[in-house]
């Protein structure tokens, strides 16, 4: 969603860098371009000239214009002040009460019961015991799509009968949840396709009888602004504690997301990044903001591979790198893991200066290279994946047939692995644990 904004956000701070002194010209003229591609994305224009103005008037302070690395410490602001855009309100996301209740809410099709399937997944793997209530007596496919994600994860869903009303499912929900041990109920309300006010009567009683911990707005990211006004009229009418971005993997401009705090007040508390069950991550407005300007975003991208390398796998493969023992099964597995964290594409926006790599590498994984080297890989023998080095010009033509792939293919792969191995070899020889970043 980002990606737009972020070259051109890039190509502008790195002017500023390319340079030594920076004077009051060099920060006019690049908050006239930052100013200029903030609005292109579509971020609301008061939000815009208040960013622009306190950027300027830090960068231009006499001890940042007359340093060294002045452009560095612009870039700097910069972030700061787009960190303070984007974490307005309180973001500390609460579970309280014998069941603790969270309500779900906005409009039709902005991806409230997903939602309420990935925060259940989430909710999970913090400890807790979760059970999800179909409170959408309107939309029969909206119950029927929330329990095959329920089963799917293996979280119970209630459902009623039709004809209940949405308190009378709301409440027995909670009786259920209460019977069977669970701690935290998340209601899947109905949504409307517009704002009316049975949508926000019906929300109000809801919210003014359970009482949840946690009432949060699922607001779909590729509207745009009017994602702004639709947070403003849920807000007015009904006590929110937070926001759900919904489709922030998508090719809107973005400036929805970047904007919706600061004018709403309203704290976003979860970024919806995917239609993979995993595709919720907690808001850290630092980390995106660090995404955007191409600072990285290592702290994110740990925690999701903490989540999908398995401890035990990860200490035998560092083992075996440090014994040179790294072999073309070894390779595949690690691929197949990476693929587990999400797409390429955004993994590499994790990392500091790799962003605009990003596209390149998700291009060439939905062009068929990755699953080119998995097919020449498990067309080799398990003798050839341990040992390339017997592979005879006839086994890797054998391969290549196998594999639907052509000699060069293969040629080029086993080249490739070598010179890897040879990498790790020399930082294997140095006893560095750091060649495998999720290690412990």
């Amino acid at each position: 969603m980002f990606d737009q904004l972020s070259d051109r956000l890039r190509d502008v701070l790195s002017k500023l860098t390319g340079r030594g002194r920076v004077t009051e010209a060099d920060v006019d003229t690049a908050m006239r371009e930052v100013r200029l591609a903030l609005l292109e994305a579509d971020v609301n224009f008061r939000v815009v000239k208040d960013f622009v103005a306190r950027v300027k008037a830090r960068a231009v302070g006499a001890d940042v214009l007359e340093s060294l690395n002045a452009g560095q410490q612009v870039i700097k602001i910069v972030h700061e002040e787009l960190t303070d855009i984007l974490g307005a309100g309180d973001r500390t996301f609460r579970l309280s009460g014998s069941p603790a209740v969270v309500l779900l809410v906005g409009l039709q099709g902005s991806g409230k019961t997903t939602s309420a399937a990935k925060l259940a997944r989430h909710i999970t793997r913090q400890g807790r015991r979760p059970l999800l209530v179909a409170a959408d007596p309107y939309r029969p496919a909206a119950v029927e799509q929330l329990v095959t994600l329920g089963k799917a994860l293996d979280v119970p869903v209630h459902r009623s009968p039709s004809g209940t009303s949405v308190l009378e499912i709301a409440r027995a929900g909670i009786a259920q949840a209460r019977s069977s041990g669970r701690d935290v109920v998340i209601v899947d309300t109905a949504g409307r396709l517009t704002i009316d006010e049975d949508l926000m009567a019906e929300i109000r009683g809801l919210a003014q009888s359970l009482k949840p911990s946690e009432t949060l707005l699922v607001v779909d990211a590729m509207v745009g602004q009017e994602a702004v006004t639709v947070a403003q009229a849920f807000g007015e009418a009904v006590p929110l504690t937070g926001l759900v971005l919904t489709k922030i993997d998508g090719d809107a401009r973005g400036g929805a997301a970047l904007s919706i705090s600061a004018v709403s007040g309203l704290p976003v508390k979860f970024l919806g990044t995917g239609e993979r069950s995993d595709a919720l991550e907690p808001f850290h407005p630092d980390r995106l903001a660090g995404r955007i300007l191409g600072m990285g975003d290592m702290l994110t991208l740990i925690e999701r591979a903490k989540e999908t390398y398995d401890e035990k796998q990860t200490e035998q493969l560092a083992q075996k790198l440090r014994r040179n023992a790294f072999t073309l099964e070894d390779f595949m597995e690690q691929m197949q893991q990476l693929k587990r964290m999400g797409p390429i594409g955004s993994l590499l926006e994790m990392m500091p200066g790799m962003g605009g790599m990003a596209k390149e590498a998700q291009q060439a994984v939905e062009g068929g290279q990755l699953k080119r080297i998995e097919a020449i890989i498990q067309s080799m023998t398990a003798a050839e994946r341990q040992d390339p080095s017997i592979l005879t010009g006839s086994r890797r033509r054998r391969i290549a047939r196998g594999s639907g792939s052509t000699l060069q293919d293969v040629n080029r792969l086993i080249k490739q692995f070598g010179e890897m191995q040879k990498m790790m070899r020399q930082l294997g020889a140095g006893g560095k644990r750091g060649m495998l970043p999720f290690g412990r």
